[in-house]
């Protein structure tokens, strides 16, 4: 519970040093650093999550590993699931960038305030889906712990796992509407 009060206060102080420069934002330069912004949310949030739930998974796979060595490949599967949300997170980054201009070639709209405030809120609302990583990574850890007790359950485990990702999910096809809404997609 500590490490998600942690994570709450740095997110808190992330967005609130973010919104002097979303609300003052003027010039198209301004507006692109608001861009770079939500690029980073989702990026960073979506990877600490995780990065998380890697941790979880790994060290639940590792130890399996050492005492069954050959189910190794299986345990692989498993372990790298929660990758997947920081993928997401990339992804929203490079429709950004590409939206905003900031990819080489023109914006593909007039780069106004609103479009800079909405890119930061597209950016939160991808890496707090990300967040799901963390879930993931515990219900992968289970999973890896019971293919090492029983092999033939691996499918079933990567079922049960996958199951937290249709957030993030969720959260990737919110904000792939919301940047064709505004015309950056």
């Amino acid at each position: 519970m500590r490490k998600w009060k942690i994570l709450a206060i740095w997110l808190g102080i992330a967005f609130l040093m973010a919104m002097p420069f979303a609300s003052a934002a003027e010039s198209e330069g301004d507006v692109k650093a608001n861009v770079v912004m939500g690029c980073m949310f989702a990026v960073a949030i979506a990877g600490i999550g995780s990065a998380i739930g890697l941790a979880i998974a790994g060290s639940s796979a590792v130890a399996v590993t050492a005492e069954k060595p050959e189910l190794f490949g299986r345990l692989l599967v498993l372990q790298v699931l929660p990758m997947t949300q920081s993928v997401y997170g990339l992804l929203t980054a490079i429709l950004l960038m590409m939206g905003a201009g900031l990819l080489g070639g023109a914006a593909k709209v007039t780069l106004t305030p609103w479009i800079g405030m909405a890119t930061i809120w597209i950016g939160i609302t991808v890496g707090l889906t990300g967040l799901s990583a963390i879930n993931q990574g515990t219900i992968a850890s289970a999973s890896i712990a019971s293919v090492g007790r029983n092999p033939e359950v691996a499918a079933r485990g990567i079922i049960f796992t996958v199951m937290p990702e249709t957030i993030a999910i969720f959260g990737l096809l919110v904000a792939i509407l919301l940047m064709s809404g505004l015309g950056l997609l």
